[in-house]
């Protein structure tokens, strides 16, 4: 597969955002104007990586020094995507997504399994950062409806003697596992649905169908182990106050 670039890539694009940012508008989906500006940021943002990612794939060290820029990208992207505001409810966020990202990056590394070299640990964690990012976000956002909506709960659980970090855990907990579905779903459903990235990135690259294979069994697994290891930790960071919004934060006293 490959993709020519020339007028028909621009033409392609360009009715692509009509089609998306036409059904919105007739659909009234407040989103009409947010799809042509995504797509032209997306071009640029990626034409940059890769002129950066051609001079970071060179050496471990410049792959290293992009994914932690990656990392802090994706914090900043999440925070704000959930409401936080403080230094230190954003470097709450940071840390849950550490949480989920770093010890699968260290097992798959120091097993062997992928070689430490700039070629794989940039898609290697790129892919895992953004997918703890994602599960950061979807976590966040509904445990703080939950919180919201779940004043009541929580107050109860206080009237009765319980700590405020039960009081909140007890509040989250039950929709806690949203978050990890799409990435489940995904893995359940690989190759009968879809053929996800790293699959189809192994085939272009010239390897074989079955060395594919093991890389998108690899990136899936890791991504569900990283991404329940994100949840938990934002979980315990939110009982503990500390990952909250301005408005929780103020709310939820003990």
């Amino acid at each position: 597969m490959t993709v020519e670039i020339g007028w028909q890539l621009a033409l392609a694009l360009s009715l692509l955002v009509a089609l998306g940012t036409g059904v919105a508008l007739w659909g009234r989906v407040p989103v009409a104007r947010t799809i042509p500006w995504a797509a032209l940021r997306a071009g640029v943002q990626l034409l940059v990586v890769s002129l950066v990612v051609g001079v970071a794939l060179s050496q471990a060290g410049l792959a290293v020094a992009f994914v932690c820029l990656m990392f802090l990208i994706g914090v900043y992207t999440t925070s704000k995507r959930s409401g936080l505001r403080s230094w230190r409810a954003v470097g709450s966020a940071g840390l849950a997504m550490l949480a989920g990202a770093l010890p699968v990056l260290v097992i798959i590394f120091a097993t062997g399994t992928a070689p430490f070299t700039g070629p794989a640990i940039v898609p290697i964690a790129g892919i895992l950062v953004g997918n703890m990012m994602t599960a950061h976000t979807l976590v966040a956002r509904r445990a703080f409806a939950d919180l919201r909506s779940g004043i009541n709960q929580y107050e109860a659980y206080l009237s009765i003697g319980f700590e405020r970090s039960f009081a909140i855990r007890e509040v989250i907990s039950p929709t806690l596992h949203e978050a990890l579905i799409p990435a489940l779903d995904q893995t359940r459903t690989v190759g009968l649905v879809a053929l996800p990235g790293a699959y189809i990135g192994v085939l272009l690259g010239g390897g074989s169908p079955w060395a594919a294979a093991a890389a998108q069994v690899l990136v899936l697994v890791g991504v569900n182990a990283g991404q329940v290891c994100t949840a938990v930790t934002a979980r315990w960071l939110m009982a503990g106050a500390r990952l909250l919004p301005p408005d929780l934060a103020e709310r939820l006293r003990p």
